[in-house]
């Protein structure tokens, strides 16, 4: 892979504006992520000073991961029934709280191309969190659409990076 193929394209520009916006203001940022697989936190690592914004960053793919890493019991796992934006916050505000972070990204999604019968296990659904610090944490529902397992993955990451530079901007819905 070429320097100039990583991060993808749909990814390279709202990257670099969270990153702008967090090391203008003196911010940082941790990533709790699943279906994206590592994208959120290797494309903002990806760019140059990441070391001055990111805290770090987990992928919870597995329920055990998230047993062993995101605070989960025995009990969580019983009642799982696939990503929600209830799912998604907890993943955020046990990471964000943790890693002391100012904000935290977390999704969770079904990357495809196979998934379930609920809407929220249906290939392409994406379910998205903000936690931040001192503030209420902001969810986002998503649907590409495709069943097309990366660009998917993509899309999701896309998404968790639109959402961060929306609220640092004062554009989401809070």
């Amino acid at each position: 892979m070429s320097a100039s193929s990583f991060p993808p394209e749909e990814l390279r520009q709202v990257a670099q504006e969270v990153a702008t916006l967090l090391k203008d203001r003196g911010e940082t940022i941790s990533v709790a992520e699943t279906a994206a697989g590592g994208l959120i936190s290797a494309t903002l690592l990806s760019l140059p000073g990441a070391s001055s914004y990111y805290r770090g960053g987990l992928t919870l793919y597995t329920l055990e991961s998230r047993i062993a890493y995101a605070g989960w019991t025995p009990s969580n796992i019983k009642s799982y029934s696939g990503p929600t934006p209830a799912v998604v916050a907890g993943l955020a505000e046990h990471t964000r709280k943790t890693l002391g972070s100012t904000y935290t990204i977390s999704e969770s999604g079904t990357a495809g191309p196979t998934g379930g019968s609920t809407a929220n296990r249906t290939p392409g659904y994406v379910a998205l969190a903000l936690a931040r610090e001192g503030g209420e944490t902001v969810t986002r529902e998503k649907q590409t659409g495709s069943k097309e397992r990366e660009s998917n993955m993509v899309a999701f990451a896309a998404e968790g990076l639109k959402l961060v530079k929306d609220v640092i901007k004062g554009e989401g819905k809070l």
